[in-house]
């Protein structure tokens, strides 16, 4: 199986980095022009890690994680149209702007490209993540979708890199799950910005 990470973030390397560490093959797919001189991304240059186009990128993978910056999303959705796509599984692990009134990345993707195979996971984490959990205390995300063997096995990636997956249902629900990641935003600027803030599931 051959992974595809979209998007020049603090995301799209460190989930990149637990895949390859996990003995996956993966991809990474970044904008033309893309400054490389991040430490992360250097070492990944050095071991051989090949950044690709988004389109060569998505060519070449079986599941796609869309992990880059918002502006970005309307070029990523003009390659995911093509109905040569429609059998890749795409993760979207993205968070819109907040707007009560407006849908969440996950519902634009899914108008603009029409792929029939969506999926929500990792957003809760951010796109700066790691830098928002420091001391690696979150074990958890949720993830969101209709099919049944998808969202089997989209469980079974997330597991694999050492989170608790979290069945948060129907892909309807990632707007839900956009609104947690907003919402502990929110808290992290009520206190000032000290420091971010994550939530974790409870069960009694």
């Amino acid at each position: 199986m051959n992974l595809a990470i979209l998007g020049g973030t603090n995301l799209a390397t460190a989930l990149g980095n637990k895949f390859i560490a996990r003995g996956m093959n993966v991809e990474f797919g970044v904008r033309e022009g893309f400054n490389t001189r991040q430490v992360a991304w250097k070492i990944l240059k050095m071991q051989k890690q090949n950044l690709l186009s988004f389109k060569q990128a998505i060519e070449k993978a079986d599941v796609i994680f869309l992990c880059c910056d918002n502006e970005f999303l309307e070029s990523i959705c003009s390659h995911l149209k093509e109905k040569s796509t429609h059998g890749k599984l795409v993760i979207d692990c993205t968070n819109g702007q907040w707007d009560p009134d407006l849908g969440c990345n996950t519902t634009f993707i899914q108008n603009a490209t029409n792929h029939p195979r969506v999926y929500k996971a990792f957003n809760n984490l951010g796109l700066e993540y790691p830098k928002s959990d420091p001391l690696a205390l979150v074990k958890e995300t949720y993830f969101c979708g209709d099919g049944i063997e998808d969202r089997f096995l989209l469980k079974r990636l997330i597991e694999l890199i050492g989170f608790k997956a979290i069945d948060a249902g129907k892909l309807k629900n990632a707007r839900l799950l956009e609104a947690v990641y907003h919402l502990r935003r929110e808290i992290a600027l009520v206190r000032n910005g000290e420091g971010d803030l994550h939530f974790t599931l409870m069960s009694m």
